[in-house]
């Protein structure tokens, strides 16, 4: 009786081995599942981020310039620009772009915090409207310039957004703008790759502007209001930027890509 005894409790104990195993396996199994599930909604938002909100930003802006190119054929005032009967001056902070991205927070955009309500433009359009646009020969760039630096508003649609309190385009001051480095159209995303001498181009409604690159500064903070003044000149790094009165553009973006960490500048001033 004793072998056989011996023998039930091997089988016993058997099986309790085999189950745990079984057990570990499934649950090994279910973690697996659901790992590449999770990796599977992260691409597809990944891909949604970076690819699909790119194709509609652009496609709209493409669409925005040719309805603007349209109505700036037809008989109007030269140089009228939509008046706004209560313009923000504090609207935005730029990501968009720039050291100004880049965007702030909330609505606002990453480039940097909005001059004060003293530094109001003169003939603001109306707000968040698409009356410009803004040609970059060098890079191919062809955007819709709009009033303000709002996110969703004007920098997600692929726009390059007017920082509200700087200068109209043309006038003596610092027309400051602000768009995305990566996403949504990314229109700033290679300015780092101008040089002193490249065009800058804006036209409005019976207007063209050409502006020429000066200064760049390939980095600084996101609260450096000193590059979007009417003279503009870094706070953080003074030795960068202008130190006379003119007309001068500035665009503004994040950096490095795909963060918005800090601001990356450029600077131009208006050719007469």
């Amino acid at each position: 009786m004793r072998p056989v005894r011996d023998h039930m409790r091997v089988v016993v104990q058997g099986g309790g081995r085999r189950g745990r195993r079984a057990g570990l396996a499934g649950v090994l199994w279910g973690a697996a599942e659901l790992a590449v599930t999770v990796g599977v909604v992260v691409l597809l938002l990944v891909v949604h981020q970076v690819w699909w909100t790119n194709r509609q930003a652009l496609a709209s802006a493409r669409e925005e310039v040719r309805e603007l190119e349209e109505q700036w054929a037809l008989p109007s005032e030269p140089g009228a620009l939509p008046s706004d009967p209560d313009p923000d001056p504090g609207a935005g902070a730029g990501a968009g772009a720039g050291a100004g991205a880049g965007a702030g927070a909330g609505s606002s955009v990453d480039p940097v915090p909005s001059l004060p309500p003293s530094a109001s433009p003169s003939r603001a359009p109306a707000r968040e409207s698409a009356y410009g646009v803004l040609r970059i020969p060098r890079l191919g760039v062809v955007v819709p310039i709009a009033q303000g630096v709002d996110k969703r508003a004007v920098l997600d649609k692929g726009y390059a957004g007017h920082y509200p309190g700087t200068a109209q385009p043309g006038a003596q001051g610092n027309f400051a703008l602000a768009g995305h480095r990566n996403t949504h159209g990314e229109p700033f995303r290679y300015i780092n790759r101008l040089r002193a001498g490249d065009e800058l181009i804006v036209d409005v409604r019976g207007q063209r502007y050409t502006y020429v690159v000066g200064k760049t500064m390939g980095e600084t903070s996101e609260r450096d209001t000193g590059v979007i003044a009417a003279v503009p000149r870094s706070t953080v790094r003074p030795e960068y930027g202008y130190a006379e009165p003119g007309a001068y553009i500035t665009l503004t973006t994040c950096t490095p890509e795909y963060t918005s960490k800090y601001r990356l500048v450029v600077w131009g001033t208006l050719r007469r």
